[in-house]
């Protein structure tokens, strides 16, 4: 007799351990770890979903009072036995139940029908066909003979090779009992095969012009390859400036693995990315290559797993969610940009994709390569301490040189009467570079119109009546038109009046991509002008029809967000300004000075990147911060090492460790009080620092109210203990069923 070891599929703290089950014996032969299984549960006639996360012939209960599985889902794709122990580290680490871990790992979340193509095969050859097609014609079965006539069309060189099912059917008009009739007449066979859904389209179809390596990326790749080659596994960091050429030493690394048999993720940071690295990678590796992002329809991403799975693709690229491919024999894993935020999970488990990914590594043996301009302080840290192995790239690749750059104080241009969200010197670059046919990239870390709507007669800013934000204004044609929150979505047309006051002297404060958009209209009218953010790229394709109109030279200017400076490679782009380079100055964290120096450096690579040189304008109202002074440098190694002291003496991580916990609940009283005791524990433990109780960045979202309480300690095991002490306490205690808890490590 077997019995399974199945989690259920509810994120509860008290059910969060395995219950066991029994196998029955026509189950035996298709179960397998990571299958997923319905069971019964609780009293009376209640099923759930569950998944099996262990296999065993030993009883841990009396058999008698055991239940037996009722059936194994034919759902998504088999979890990998080490993507459930990789759960479970998650699940220790990072704070959750094992079922939201399990989710995080879990290749394809809900049954998705395969897709098959059918094709007809004659089973005679073209004389007996003939003879058949003249007997059903006597007998005016008109819908056989057109079926007929179709195969005695071909030629002898093209009879053999099939018609498709579909498309015959539709073309003559035909029914599935024709088909099937002929079929059983022995006259017709019909094939079906699975068809993969291909997420990977719209590639370049010119061949691969592959550059030479220089002597900086021939060593990265020498060293790297002759470690993997004498079996040394490790994790690297290779520090290359904008325009060094990071992808074609990651290539050049990638494709020495597969030739030896094993498979590779490749990590980016954001989906708009995707279209450019598919492009290159598409030219080398053909179609042994496949994507994966939550803009794929979950067909594709059944599919491109079943692929990975059975061993048919070789490389797989994309964001965070791409790092749990079920591949057999992963051998790398890449992470480009490897400093950016969006591989810190936002939802429990709040992982981070870097850490998970040397995890991952570590249980089958791989590598990890490591790679930005801006390595993140926590990555360089280790490097520097000899976690991870430090390369350095120093110059751009090819003829390119870094751009040069100006600092524009916008407190001089408000003295100057320049009431314009554009410098002089700005204006200035961006006339020329329009006369001249180049393009201009205009960067802004803010998204929507403008920032809020407040009276200026009594300073109420109009907020959500549901989360503790601001609603920000959305336009329609020239005026604002609605106000929305982008947390909960709720909606209110743009009010004449202000609602606490009732005063006329109402508007919106800030600036966003839409704003700016309208003002490069307005100022330049006949620039072509296309915008990339968060509201443009709703689409399954929106990044990609954005990013080809743009490289294929449909507009002059391309406004955008984050995503629009992260590894992008446009040879015509010579001016990039940056509008506002301080906004993520006061973010109030203390990754603040650390993301301003990575975006703006970031975005002042786009420029100067082939044969042309390039010019920046960043534009600041602090321009003497060091984040400021040294993005414009292009100097990470002075940031670096300001930031670290200042982390020393507050000590913030990579120097020590942050376990914040959100307490939330619908009960404000509730909230606060369990905050209270939560921050009272953590002080038993003699080597935290305890920060708070205090409300969350968002005190309240969706009429959930949220405290956060902080604990700093260099031992991240102690933090864990925290974590784990916390979770039992709110599996004893009765005074807080309304409340939850939410872990994240060393984010703010």
């Amino acid at each position: 007799m077997i019995f399974a070891d199945v989690i259920v599929d509810i994120s509860v703290k008290s059910l969060d351990r395995p219950f066991q089950y029994i196998v029955p014996e026509e189950m035996e032969f298709d179960i397998d770890i990571g299958s997923v299984v319905r069971i019964p549960f609780g009293m009376g006639n209640r099923t759930m979903t569950g998944y099996v996360v262990g296999l065993s012939g030993e009883a841990k209960f009396d058999v008698s009072k055991t239940k037996s599985i009722l059936e194994i889902m034919k759902q998504g794709v088999v979890v990998e036995s080490h993507l459930l122990s990789l759960a479970y580290w998650i699940k220790e680490n990072y704070g959750s139940t094992m079922n939201d871990a399990i989710k995080s790992v879990m290749p394809v979340k809900k049954e998705v029908k395969e897709q098959v193509k059918r094709i007809i095969y004659p089973a005679v050859d073209m004389e007996n066909m003939k003879i058949k097609r003249d007997e059903f014609e006597k007998k005016h079965n008109s819908a056989r003979v057109r079926l007929l006539d179709e195969f005695l069309k071909m030629n002898k060189e093209t009879y053999n090779a099939g018609l498709d099912y579909s498309y015959i059917i539709k073309k003559l008009n035909l029914t599935a009992s024709v088909i099937d009739g002929l079929r059983k007449l022995k006259i017709i066979t019909v094939d079906a095969m699975q068809q993969y859904r291909n997420p990977v389209n719209a590639v370049s179809d010119t061949p691969e012009t592959r550059p030479v390596l220089n002597s900086g990326q021939k060593h990265i790749v020498d060293a790297i390859l002759n470690d993997y080659i004498t079996d040394v596994r490790g994790t690297y960091l290779i520090h290359g400036i904008t325009g060094s050429g990071k992808t074609e030493v990651y290539m050049n690394i990638v494709e020495k693995v597969v030739c030896l048999g094993k498979q590779v993720i490749v990590l980016i940071p954001e989906i708009s990315l995707t279209f450019q690295m598919v492009n290159r990678f598409y030219k080398r590796f053909g179609n042994r290559i496949s994507v994966m992002h939550s803009k794929l329809s979950a067909g594709e991403r059944f599919d491109q797993y079943t692929r990975a799975k059975k061993g048919e693709i070789d490389v797989m690229i994309g964001p965070r969610s791409a790092l749990f491919t079920p591949f057999e024999n992963l051998g790398l894993i890449v992470i480009d940009e490897e400093h950016d935020t969006s591989y810190q999970s936002e939802m429990p488990p709040k992982y981070h994709a870097r850490e998970v990914a040397i995890q991952r590594a570590k249980m089958v043996g791989a590598s990890v390569v490591l790679g930005s301009a801006t390595p993140s302080v926590d990555s360089y840290y280790k490097a520097l301490k000899g976690e991870y192995r430090l390369f350095e790239l120093n110059e751009r690749a090819g003829n390119a040189v870094y751009p040069k750059i100006y600092i524009e104080d916008l407190r001089e241009e408000l003295k100057a009467r320049n009431y314009s969200i554009f410098s002089r010197k700005l204006d200035e670059l961006m006339r020329d570079r329009l006369e001249k046919k180049e393009q201009i990239m205009l960067f802004l870390n803010r998204r929507g119109f403008a920032g809020f709507v407040s009276c200026r007669q009594c300073g109420e800013v109009v907020g959500c009546p549901h989360c503790s934000v601001a609603l920000k204004p959305h336009m329609a044609g020239d005026r604002v038109s609605y106000l929305m929150c982008h947390y909960c979505g709720y909606k209110m047309p743009m009010p004449d009046k202000c609602p606490e006051c009732g005063s006329p002297y109402i508007s919106s404060f800030g600036i966003g991509t839409e704003q700016v958009e309208q003002m490069v209209k307005k100022r330049f009218s006949a620039a072509k002008v296309l915008r990339m953010d968060a509201d443009t790229t709703t689409g399954k394709n929106a990044h990609q029809d954005i990013l080809k109109k743009y490289s294929g030279g449909d507009a002059d200017i391309l406004i955008g967000t984050q995503m629009i400076v992260k590894g992008h490679d446009f040879a015509n782009v010579t001016l990039v300004g940056i509008l506002a380079a301080d906004l993520s100055l006061n973010v109030g964290d203390y990754l603040a000075a650390e993301k301003t120096f990575q975006l703006t450096t970031q975005a002042c690579g786009r420029a100067g990147r082939a044969d042309k040189p390039g010019e920046v304008v960043i534009q600041t109202y602090q321009p003497e911060h060091y984040s400021i002074v040294c993005a414009a440098r292009n100097d990470y190694k002075s940031f670096y090492e300001q930031e670290i002291l200042i982390r020393e003496m507050l000590q913030y991580p990579p120097i020590s460790n942050i376990l914040g916990v959100l307490v939330l609940s619908e009960n404000e009283s509730s909230v606060d009080n369990l905050a209270k005791i939560l921050a009272d524990k953590m002080k038993l433990y003699h080597d935290v620092t305890v920060l708070g109780p205090t409300p969350a960045a968002i005190a309240k979202a969706k009429d959930v109210y949220r405290r956060m309480v902080y604990g700093k300690c260099t031992d991240y095991k102690i933090l864990c203990s925290v974590k784990n002490s916390f979770e039992e306490f709110m599996q004893e205690t009765e005074s807080f069923k309304d409340c939850r808890l939410n872990f994240e490590f060393n984010c703010i």
